[in-house]
């Protein structure tokens, strides 16, 4: 690392940590893109080469890059258009025109967005086309320099590429592709899809026309590679103004403070596990950044851990801490069932009949509700969609008949027990009989 070469100076505590704040906040919401992106070194070159021969060979080209969400798709090619665009006739001459599948739902829309990227609405003015390809020609041929020999290089990039195999006939696919393919104008096709798929929703004149070129964005971060994320996104840039204070929050974020916390490690394990990409992680060290203040200048591993607790925050047992004292009982009688008959599917008058057993051996603080009320407790449970049902044409049913599913598990549902506000004892020892 090379070293600082920042004029010392000491800064009020408060000052720093507002600094702190600004920079952090900065890198989590905004998505500064990084200088290099990291772990996809050869995706990079392969789709800044593939661009460059468009920006300044002018030959046609079209490419997908096909990752799941999060993955750093839209980040990839940000960091190839940053370094392309930062060659000096390329920045003049190469037109970017971006596209999304949720925004640009027909080929109309896409039509009027790609004229209005262009800066060719007064050039069309009222003309009328005959058809899609005869207007995107006028277009191209529009962008001709002045010597009418060769035309500026244009990069459509097709966000959510997927979404638009079901505009009709795929006639902008179709025509984009078609352009890329012949020698009309130098033209880029970037698709963007986290459908792995997607060649199969193509139509086979368009997919004849694309040149199967793909780069997958598939994450191979290992665990310890994950942590150091973790540090390198919470540490400070080497031109923090407070050189003492800059040395004090980069070692205490290193990986090895961290590691000495097992229950932290279990934390960033479950997340890494659940989800590896930037997005979640930005969340939960802006979580813990928000607990920094000038009396705890500092991130400490119980700020993860509670900003973790806030990011996995269960809706359903959130759901069940709300839930009426005869709700819960009635769920605890459906978990006895799922033991007592491994999971099948039950029904009202089943759940009525083991809440009655409970109510004459076991309860002595419970009211015995009458059955229109416990009915009722029921069909709520479903609207919550704790319990949902498995029988497809309920109209030939009676509704105390259905057959249903509970959607929760052992740990919600003790949790919830364990939450809940003055809960009698005799419904948490039958609680506990049913998960004995």
């Amino acid at each position: 690392m090379s070293k600082r070469k920042v004029k010392e100076t000491h800064m009020p505590v408060g000052e720093c940590i507002s600094q702190v704040q600004m920079i952090l906040r900065e890198r989590f919401c905004h998505q500064r893109l990084p200088e290099k992106p990291v772990g996809m070194e050869s995706q990079h070159k392969h789709l800044l080469e593939l661009l460059r021969r468009t920006a300044v060979h002018g030959e046609s080209n079209s490419v997908l890059i096909v990752g799941p969400r999060g993955s750093g798709k839209t980040m990839l090619l940000n960091c190839v258009l940053r370094e392309l665009l930062e060659v000096k006739d390329v920045n003049k001459n190469v037109l970017p025109v971006h596209l999304n599948g949720l925004l640009q739902t027909d080929d109309r829309i896409a039509l009027k967005e790609i004229t209005r990227q262009l800066n060719l609405e007064n050039v069309v003015g009222d003309k009328v086309f005959g058809s899609f390809a005869e207007n995107l020609a006028f277009l191209l041929e529009a962008l001709k320099k002045g010597d009418r020999s060769s035309s500026r290089p244009v990069l459509f990039i097709l966000d959510e590429f997927d979404l638009f195999a079901h505009h009709k006939n795929q006639t902008l696919l179709y025509n984009l592709l078609d352009v890329s393919q012949s020698a009309q104008a130098p033209v880029a096709v970037i698709g963007l899809t986290c459908r792995l798929d997607v060649l199969e929703l193509l139509e086979k004149r368009v997919k004849s026309r694309f040149s199967h070129r793909q780069i997958h964005l598939l994450s191979s971060l290992s665990f310890i590679q994950y942590l150091d994320n973790v540090r390198s996104q919470l540490s400070l840039p080497q031109d923090f103004p407070d050189t003492n204070f800059y040395d004090e929050w980069n070692d205490g974020i290193k990986v090895r403070h961290f590691s000495s916390y097992p229950q932290l490690v279990d934390v960033l394990q479950r997340h890494y596990n659940s989800s590896k990409d930037f997005r979640s992680l930005h969340l939960l060290l802006m979580l813990a950044l928000s607990r920094v203040s000038a009396s705890k200048p500092a991130i400490k591993p119980t700020d993860l851990l509670e900003a973790s607790r806030v990011c996995m925050v269960d809706s359903k047992a959130n759901i069940l801490h709300g839930l009426s004292i005869l709700e819960l009982c009635l769920i605890i009688a459906m978990k006895h069932l799922n033991d007592i008959y491994e999971g099948e599917p039950f029904n009202f008058q089943m759940v009525h009949n083991e809440f009655k057993k409970f109510l004459q051996r076991k309860s002595h603080s419970i009211h015995n509700f009458d059955k229109p009320v416990v009915i009722k407790a029921f069909e709520h449970l479903q609207q919550l969609e704790l319990i949902k049902s498995m029988d497809s044409s309920t109209a030939k049913i009676q509704k105390e008949y259905q057959l249903m599913k509970l959607l929760l598990d052992h740990s919600q549902i003790m949790e919830a027990l364990q939450k809940y506000p003055q809960c009698p004892t005799d419904v948490k020892q039958w609680a506990m009989s049913a998960f004995g």
